[in-house]
């Protein structure tokens, strides 16, 4: 994959190190995961690529697997272990900022069938920059990896089908999708309609 050309639009790092109520930096299932990642990877570097490989690997992306159960929250996350890309990088930002990592939300627009779907992933900050990282899940023909130099994400933009990689590095999850997810309680997530942008959306 060629090097991507997204210029992010972010705040001072140290915005991007507080919890809320989706970003559960304090969730007992959260610190869990946290601390044993941290016993076998002193390093922030080497922390962030494993929390990255544990929410990619470990966390099951919902429609991969047809699993209509659905997580918003960094802790439901944890303790369920499946997700859609939202709920899965609400979790790796949660596990990096509670290591210290400053970490925010970001966005692609996608296109889908006949249209666009928004698509969450993170931005770490690290070695003097921000870095952008997809933890959405690997299947055939979606291949991400964690990498502070040449991105490595599961999709590319192509601006030619309208999609869009959104520069803004948000603290706290775009607010359409907390409202999709939150209001999806109690309903199958394969069946809820996804936000489609960040066009006229209020941003917490």
């Amino acid at each position: 994959m060629t090097q991507q050309s997204w210029v992010p639009e972010a705040q001072n790092p140290q915005a991007y190190l507080e919890g809320d109520s989706v970003i559960q930096l304090d969730d007992d299932a959260v610190t869990a995961i946290a601390r044993d990642l941290r016993r076998t990877a002193p390093d922030d570097v080497d922390f962030a690529r494993a929390a990255f490989d544990w929410v990619r690997d470990e966390v099951d992306h919902s429609y991969d697997v047809q699993d209509p159960r659905v997580t918003l929250t960094a802790g439901e996350v944890a303790r369920e272990r499946v997700g859609l890309c939202y709920a899965k990088s609400h979790l790796l930002t949660a596990l990096l900022r509670s290591a210290g990592i400053p970490t925010g939300l970001c966005y692609q627009k996608l296109a889908d069938d006949d249209g666009h779907v928004l698509h969450g992933l993170v931005a770490v900050y690290l070695e003097g920059g921000w870095h952008r990282q997809d933890p959405r899940g690997n299947k055939e023909g979606i291949t991400a990896e964690f990498s502070l130099t040449e991105e490595r994400l599961a999709w590319a933009v192509d601006p030619a089908l309208g999609e869009i990689d959104y520069p803004q590095v948000f603290v706290s999850p775009a607010a359409s999708v907390v409202k999709t997810l939150g209001e999806a309680k109690q309903e199958s997530i394969l069946d809820v309609t996804l936000p489609t942008s960040l066009e006229d959306q209020l941003i917490r």
